[in-house]
């Protein structure tokens, strides 16, 4: 009998499930029902997508049958040959859990580890790959919410949300920092993906990079050396340089995008990803609470007057894309009380308070933004800020919403 490389036999073997991690979306284009994939982590192809009268089919791929069990339960609609064909288009597309996704999935991330640049993962999506056409799009946000710039300020608090959803809160809250003009930028930032790689990061929450980073029309190189000095003390601050996670990252990236416009001068920066800091809300003094304290005093050094520091991150993620019961609309008056306090503790550089907020519902309305601002505040305590903007995106059909907003520092 001839194997199959998906996986054993090729009529009695188990086909491999669709990927987990991937989200099926039903669209409509051109008066077309369709399922579009949508891929998270960045393996398939960004514009895949089927038919919808293929969904009967997808939801047999549980990981349990063969060709022939699933011809069986369709009852002739399909031959095994179109069976097996759709089998491995979604194969070659990196859709199923199968040892051929494996072996790719491992090709890429390698690939990506020995590169000297990190290439932006929205051009193209978000925004436009071409530099003409990517500065005039960002210079048309920033020009709906023009604020008078500042002339000294320490650190901006700012979202990561969706350049559709977000453009007046970037263009007021970037068009402050018009008139600084620092050596070096450290970008503190949420990780929303190092949570897919345990064997890298259970101990190591800080997560580094080394690359330059690109976005259309211009590169941004890092301070090599005071990443360098940073992983000197990797065992006690949680530090790494694995940058596996930085790959497909928007938290940095959506800052970059407003730098390339705001500062044409020439400086460094230090990319830095923060994973969750849920061990927190159960082991106050534990391990992590360790790595945070020693993290926040190499990070405290960092901070002399030709460095500006961005934290990255939103607020509340809530209603039933989520996780929640109740549609979000019915949680907002809850959830923006919650956020508010949130941020009247961070202007007044409370951390301990910070934490005691979020640790006291176990972060129930999961404030991505939470880790790093937590951390800046925790590397400088006496700091004390200004609330920018606050804003509430309600995605009406999915009953779902995030909070978002930004301070200064």
């Amino acid at each position: 009998m001839e194997s199959d490389p998906l996986n054993g036999d090729i009529l009695t073997g188990s086909i491999p499930e669709i990927r987990r991690d991937i989200e099926i979306i039903p669209v409509q284009q051109n008066g077309t029902s369709l399922l579009y994939f949508h891929d998270s982590m960045g393996y398939m192809p960004a514009d895949f997508a089927l038919d919808s009268s293929a969904e009967p089919l997808l939801n047999l791929f549980t990981g349990t049958l063969s060709i022939r069990q699933m011809a069986s339960l369709l009852k002739g609609q399909l031959s095994v040959d179109d069976l097996q064909g759709f089998i491995h288009l979604l194969d070659e597309h990196n859709a199923l859990q199968s040892k051929n996704f494996t072996r790719r999935k491992n090709e890429i991330e390698t690939n990506f580890e020995s590169m000297d640049v990190r290439l932006p993962s929205l051009a193209g999506l978000s925004y436009s790959e071409h530099p003409d056409l990517f500065n005039q799009q960002v210079h048309e946000i920033l020009s709906l919410n023009r604020s008078e710039p500042v002339t000294q300020a320490r650190a901006l608090y700012a979202p990561h949300i969706d350049l559709r959803v977000g453009a007046p809160v970037y263009a007021q809250s970037f068009s402050l920092l018009k008139g600084l003009k620092p050596k070096r930028v450290v970008i503190i930032a949420t990780a929303h993906y190092a949570g897919f790689f345990p064997e890298l990061y259970a101990d190591k929450p800080f997560i580094g990079s080394k690359k330059m980073f690109q976005l259309p029309g211009r590169s941004f190189p890092v301070d090599v050396d005071a990443m360098d000095e940073l992983s000197k003390n990797n065992t006690e601050n949680g530090f790494t340089l694995n940058d596996r996670a930085h790959r497909i990252e928007h938290s940095i990236e959506m800052h970059l995008i407003f730098l390339s416009a705001i500062w044409k001068h020439d400086f460094t920066i230090l990319p830095i990803l923060i994973s969750g800091f849920d061990d927190l809300f159960y082991m106050p003094d534990g391990s992590l609470k360790e790595k945070i304290d020693n993290f926040s005093t190499h990070l405290n050094q960092l901070g002399d007057d030709e460095t500006f520091f961005l934290i990255s991150g939103d607020l509340s993620h809530v209603g039933r894309k989520f996780g929640d019961k109740k549609s979000a609309a019915k949680m907002r008056g809850n959830v923006e009380k919650h956020d508010q306090a949130f941020l009247e503790l961070a202007v007044n550089g409370d951390s301990s308070g910070i934490l005691s907020h979020v640790s006291e519902c176990y972060d129930e309305t999961r404030i991505c933004g939470f880790p790093p601002l937590y951390l800046y505040l925790n590397a400088f305590p006496d700091m004390k800020g200004e609330i920018i903007n606050y804003h509430w995106w309600d995605e009406h059909e999915r009953e779902s919403a995030v909070s978002f907003g930004s301070v200064l520092f």
